[in-house]
């Protein structure tokens, strides 16, 4: 069998090896693209008191509430940065009372099949342009960062974290990643506070788990700046902590649940404190709903709730999700998701109204 390398030259392979290897094609070093794209002090500041006030707030040092908010994955650069302003302008607003991240998504977990993500497949057509896409991506997470606003990620494939993760205020696992090693221990080693969804059934306890497995210190394989194979070695990360995000059972916010996670973490050893996903199984995929969530924890908040520490929302500029049809981006809506659906902007900055109006309550 032969298979191609770097899309030009065939090599013949051991007929052991490779039988469904069509080809293998060198990505650019993560110390390159870092090296091109690199934060300005105003960028750099966001990143550090992005991470500074979010694990301030898990630690119960600070009385604000995390919000991270956004489009389910980004697919367009031009749009995310539109988005971006308005929500920057409000992060300033009401700073006093909340403490907001956009989530600024690059990968998307499939459950079958479909768009990958901006850094596998940032134009939108099947070519898989990846090194073109952690250009794009990691120029975006500047030009957000540059705005004074913190950026929150996914980290989905292992190598990616290599290329962006200096300028993520916030990371996140998702549910179908929950459960795994390699994640964990990538959580351990990450720089900034990470939060770990309960899987797609429900199981908090899986999220636990991998709370208290990323705060441990970890020994594994993975790859340098420069690409090259190496032997990590962590210190394990005490800002793990677990997302509530529903499941197939329906949604898991209410007060008994998040009672019961707090039993769980502190039988565990962990600090009781969580963050609640207002999409997802918690708004039974419905993304109008994700406000009945907001308004049930809204209230409790003003009751003096402090068990939840932060909400993600899915938003962006257009309500609702349309269907890509690879090769044709040129004909989708601006500002309209093609992943799930969102709220759009006039309906998230009333959550956000709302949500500062409960923590200023609850301080009062």
């Amino acid at each position: 069998m032969t298979i191609t390398i770097d899309n030009s030259v065939a090599v013949e392979e051991s007929t052991l090896d490779n039988q469904r290897t069509v080809s293998l094609s060198p990505l650019v070093p993560p110390s390159v693209v870092r090296g091109e794209l690199t934060p300005g002090d105003v960028a750099s500041a966001t990143v550090r008191t992005g991470r500074a006030g979010t694990v301030d707030i898990l630690r119960g040092d600070d009385d604000r509430l995390l919000v991270v908010v956004g489009p389910c994955s980004v697919h367009d650069p031009a749009a995310a940065i539109d988005y971006a302003r308005r929500l920057a302008s409000k992060a300033e607003e009401l700073r006093d009372d909340l403490h907001i991240v956009m989530r600024v998504y690059f990968e998307k977990p499939r459950t079958s099949l479909g768009w990958k993500g901006l850094l596998n497949d940032p134009h939108l057509d099947g070519t898989f342009d990846i090194d073109s896409g952690l250009r794009i991506g990691r120029k975006l997470l500047l030009d957000i960062s540059e705005l004074g606003l913190p950026v929150g990620c996914e980290f989905l494939d292992p190598i990616m974290p290599q290329y962006i993760s200096d300028l993520v205020s916030y990371g996140a696992i998702g549910a179908r990643t929950a459960a795994s090693q390699v994640h964990r221990q990538l959580c351990s080693a990450l720089s900034m506070p990470v939060g770990i969804k309960n899987s797609t059934e429900g199981d908090v306890q899986v999220a636990v788990d991998g709370t208290r497995a990323a705060a441990a210190s970890h020994v594994f394989p993975g790859t340098d700046l420069d690409g090259r194979a190496a032997l990590v070695r962590t210190a394990g990360n005490p800002d793990c902590h677990v997302i509530l995000r529903g499941g197939t059972d329906g949604p898991n916010y209410d007060a008994e649940t998040v009672a019961d996670t707090n039993a769980r973490l502190s039988k565990a050893g962990l600090p009781e404190r969580m963050v609640v996903d207002a999409s997802h199984g918690n708004s039974s995929k419905n993304h109008e709903k994700q406000i009945d969530v907001v308004s049930d924890l809204a209230a409790r908040i003003e009751n003096g709730e402090k068990g939840v520490v932060g909400v993600m929302l899915e938003s962006f500029l257009e309500a609702g999700r349309q269907d890509l049809t690879l090769g044709h981006a040129d004909q989708l809506t601006y500002g309209k998701s093609i992943t799930d659906a969102c709220l759009d902007w006039d309906t998230t900055a009333a959550q956000l109204d709302r949500l500062a109006s409960a923590v200023a309550t609850r301080r009062k």
